[in-house]
């Protein structure tokens, strides 16, 4: 059998609004092509206004933002920095450009981010000296900074991360670069903790092609950022550099994308959450297939991507990867799960605080096509191929099956 010739169903592709076009030219007939210019102005604010942060800082990624929300809370060389194991590897590698030592935590059952359990375990090794790096068994210190993850638009138990960080007085650097859109508690993620950060890649909820930001309610952290995003030049009327800077600041032009796509975020929003909703109503009946849903009523998901797990015991020996494969032969994308850090070759050998959880989800785990812009054609393809692959796996069928 041939595979399908059918047209591509992306797992998250762009979905322009339409008025992206008009910002850009503005930008062009203005001659505001330069990397600095009005654009940006409103889009900072535009971002401020939604997220409920007091300032912001538009940058040309978000892990050039994770880079600077670093620096700027002080990280240097041999520091310990906590972050989530079950990530990707953007959250893990600003870490190692500082030359800090990355520790990573595993992942609760209940959101698939950050165990606040876990997290206090790695606190106090690191406080009593037990914890050992590729340098070897490093001194009894405090980590310099805390890095939750909301994985796919999920937010992470931040009321408890944040209890824990603020008991021995760390600094929490949110990775919400998958998560505008999300709160956790009516807080729009990324605006919890010292600062925050934000993704605008083209795969993300809104894009700006490529970009990113970092929040916070802190004017003069923001104020360093955009110091240091732009080659760090002190006030002179030559060029003077007192300090390291990067070239991090996102472009004007881009910036006119940014302000036409965050117009319609919450359209962007309601409709990932209707994907969620159809796949959650279609998986409802199947036996082995477990959707990741919000755990109480203080989390609110963008829902970037619908997310499952599957035991092959229960659905008839089904795996993740023949799920995969059949969705790939009828031209459909999905994806694992993000490998955890601690099991990626580049980190292996970094510490490591869990019990498997993120190993589990990493084995089971697979994203489903969750695009705004899929439309009822795409889920009835998706859905034919669920129909196939699962027709054995419907609780009633089964039922049917025992009692025959």
């Amino acid at each position: 059998m041939e595979q399908s010739l059918k047209s591509k169903i992306w797992l998250s592709s762009p979905h322009m609004s339409g008025n992206e076009l008009t910002y850009i030219e503005e930008a062009f007939r203005c001659n505001w092509v330069a990397p600095v210019g009005p654009h940006i102005d409103v889009f900072e604010k535009d971002l401020c206004d939604y997220t409920g942060a007091a300032h912001s800082a538009v940058l040309s990624s978000g892990t050039a933002a994770i880079h600077l929300g670093l620096s700027l809370l002080g990280v240097k060389t041999d520091d310990y920095v906590l972050t989530q194991s079950l990530t990707f590897v953007a959250s893990a590698n600003p870490i190692k450009y500082l030359g800090a030592t990355p520790v990573f935590i595993d992942s609760e059952t209940d959101t698939w981010n950050m165990c606040p359990v876990q997290l206090e375990r790695a606190i106090l090794a690191c406080l009593k000296g037990d914890v050992r790096s590729p340098k070897g068994k490093g001194e009894p210190k405090l980590p310099k900074a805390i890095i939750p993850v909301h994985l796919y638009g999920m937010p992470a138990n931040m009321s408890a991360i944040m209890e824990v960080a603020n008991r021995y007085g760390i600094p929490v650097l949110e990775d919400a670069a998958e998560a505008l859109g999300s709160s956790y508690a009516q807080q729009s993620c990324g605006a919890m903790g010292k600062c925050g950060v934000i993704s605008f890649n083209g795969n993300k909820i809104i894009t700006t092609s490529s970009g990113g930001a970092l929040i916070s309610n802190d004017e003069e952290l923001i104020k360093n950022a955009k110091f240091l995003a732009t080659q760090a030049k002190d006030v002179a009327q030559h060029y003077e550099h007192s300090q390291v800077g990067y070239n991090y600041r996102l472009s004007n032009v881009l910036a006119g994308v940014g302000i036409a796509q965050l117009e319609v975020i919450d359209d962007r929003v309601a409709a990932r959450r209707s994907n969620f909703e159809f796949y959650k109503a279609y998986f409802s009946d199947i036996d082995g297939v477990e959707v990741l849903e919000e755990p109480n009523s203080k989390y609110f998901s963008n829902r970037w991507l619908t997310t499952i797990k599957i035991s092959s015991e229960r659905a008839m020996g089904i795996t993740r990867d023949d799920v995969m494969a059949a969705l790939a032969f009828e031209n459909i994308e999905s994806r694992p799960i993000w490998k955890p850090m601690h099991m990626q070759p580049l980190y292996s050998q970094y510490p490591y605080f869990g019990s498997g959880v993120s190993e589990d989800i990493f084995e089971t785990g697979l994203c489903l096509p969750s695009g705004s812009n899929l439309s009822a054609a795409d889920l009835l393809r998706i859905s034919n191929v669920f129909d196939e692959l699962f027709q054995n796996c419907r609780y009633d069928q089964r039922k049917v099956a025992v009692n025959f």
